[in-house]
């Protein structure tokens, strides 16, 4: 069993926290991804994980064993790096049998695994072949190998997508989730893109300025999002925030925008008149003759089935995602209607998500 369990793990460079008390459990077999921008302490906490890096406070157990504290040596995970780290005066063969040479391992033992390392990531052809001559989808598939070869109790991978161009990296994405679903390892996976977690993950962890801001599926940090931080940083284009003042009462399904009653998921404590975000995402919102909200038509994106319309609205900027088919016209006034089953309040002042029946018991760190 691959569980992995982070308990309170804090680490401090002097006076700069990079990771703040960080709770969170990836489960056996899982595909866990740690997503957040540049400087967040994803890849630290990685680094912590792997042993690469030692706490400052806090516990990991790894298959229900303490590792906190001992050597990425003494800790049965196998790590892959954005940068490929081949050995270029080795061929394909040699780097992915460089781990279990190293180990002692019989010769017989060696030929055998390396040959079913190959055959699983389709590189069989390539075994002799100069790792300098590959490109570099193939040279992160030999990079990949020599982790797997191990058939280590877990894997790490810090951006291993990074170096490569869209396209490949589209090939990469589903690859490497169906290497995952048929070994079936515990993997944990480091990226600031949206896309790559989003196309991947089993469970996510959002983090921002070291603090753990949502835990969950991608469904439920998309829908339900536990921060005005994580609704903007998921979502292409992100969701919208309309500004207002208001005030609520517990069971209230409406809040007051402008001089209209928007409709709203049940909300589930009294809010006191406060500033407040109404998160709406824009392919929530429909474009109709009479609603709570107008706005004049900036331009639109056209997508194939559908558009991106930016609206100017009282409360700024808005993107609605409608049908391609639907004509507005640069400089046209409309008036916007809100999924209200889908929306989102937040809090202005700390950034958190109002408890509403959408999103009670959304996980914050």
């Amino acid at each position: 069993m691959a569980e992995i369990r982070v308990e309170k793990l804090h680490k401090a460079f002097g006076s700069f926290t990079a990771v703040k008390e960080s709770s969170f459990t990836v489960a056996d077999g899982e595909f866990f991804v740690m997503l957040g921008p540049s400087g967040c302490g994803k890849t630290t906490t990685l680094r912590m994980i792997a042993g690469l890096e030692l706490p400052t406070s806090g516990s990991i157990t790894l298959g229900g064993e303490d590792v906190t504290f001992k050597r990425a040596s003494e800790r049965d995970i196998a790590f892959v790096f954005q940068l490929f780290a081949l050995y270029p005066h080795m061929n394909v063969r040699q780097n992915i049998a460089y781990p279990l040479k190293n180990q002692g391992t019989p010769a017989a033992e060696i030929k055998t695994r390396v040959e079913e390392t190959a055959r699983i990531l389709r590189i069989s052809q390539l075994l002799d072949r100069s790792v300098t001559g590959l490109s570099s989808g193939d040279r992160q598939r030999v990079a990949l190998g020599r982790a797997i070869v191990r058939q280590p109790m877990a894997f790490m991978m810090d951006e291993p997508l990074g170096a490569l161009d869209t396209e490949m990296r589209e090939v990469m994405i589903h690859e490497l989730r169906n290497l995952h679903d048929r070994m079936g390892a515990t993997t944990v996976y480091v990226t600031h893109d949206q896309l790559e977690a989003m196309a991947m993950a089993d469970k996510i962890v959002v983090m921002n300025h070291g603090v753990v801001e949502q835990f969950g599926t991608p469904q439920e940090i998309y829908d339900k999002p536990a921060s005005l931080f994580v609704a903007d940083f998921i979502g292409s284009p992100a969701m919208n925030f309309l500004r207002f003042h208001g005030s609520a009462r517990r069971g209230a399904t409406a809040v007051t925008l402008g001089a209209r009653d928007v409709p709203v998921p049940e909300i589930r404590a009294d809010i006191a008149e406060k500033p407040l975000v109404l998160g709406v995402r824009p392919e929530h919102i429909r474009l109709v003759d009479d609603g709570a909200v107008r706005g004049k038509a900036l331009g639109s994106e056209y997508l194939g089935t559908t558009q991106i319309v930016t609206l100017e609205t009282p409360y700024g900027a808005v993107k609605a995602r409608v049908p391609a088919d639907k004509t507005v016209n640069r400089g046209e006034t409309v008036a916007l209607d809100f999924m209200a089953s889908r929306l989102s309040l937040f809090d202005a002042e700390t950034g958190k998500a109002l408890p509403t029946v959408l999103n009670q018991g959304v996980v914050h760190g």
